[in-house]
């Protein structure tokens, strides 16, 4: 079946991937699977849930940090420490103790859930951050030398 797929392939266009679109999904997913998270913990009166209004506001914080600063140096960081947090959560609950008294094949798989969006999320983010360091110390280097920069 491949052989005939073959001749039509020229119809595909080539995208390149933007990764600033799949880091603020990957970010938004890793904040609603928290969201979700953290309400059950709360439900389950687990030790450690909050009591207080500081999830909303880190909540509001990692969300205006991905959509309003997504290409900016805090904006990586913001989603950084998100996804930090959401792939470290299913550390925080690997001792079983939580996960035994969770009750539940929803709490299991929110866990597993927001870590791969966590990591994916703290992946592109580095990336964005990377990239944006490279390209700011070639267009110092450029300036020095005289030279256009070139970013590649």
């Amino acid at each position: 079946m491949v052989f005939l797929a073959a001749p039509y392939t020229h119809f595909i266009p080539e995208r390149p991937v933007k990764h600033n679109v799949v880091l603020t999904v990957a970010s938004l997913l890793s904040l609603l699977f928290m969201t979700f998270h953290l309400t059950h913990d709360v439900i389950r009166q687990a030790e450690g849930a909050v009591a207080h209004p500081v999830p909303v506001l880190v909540f509001a914080l990692w969300l205006y940090g991905t959509l309003m600063l997504s290409d900016r140096v805090w904006g990586y960081i913001i989603m950084l420490v998100g996804g930090l947090f959401g792939a470290g959560m299913i550390i925080v609950h690997s001792n079983g103790i939580v996960v035994g008294k969770s009750g539940g094949f929803f709490f299991v798989w929110t866990l597993f859930a927001l870590s791969t969006t966590g990591w994916v999320t703290m992946i592109l983010s580095a990336r964005g951050l990377w990239t944006t360091f490279r390209s700011r110390r070639a267009g110092q280097l450029a300036s020095t030398s005289g030279m256009p920069a070139t970013d590649q």
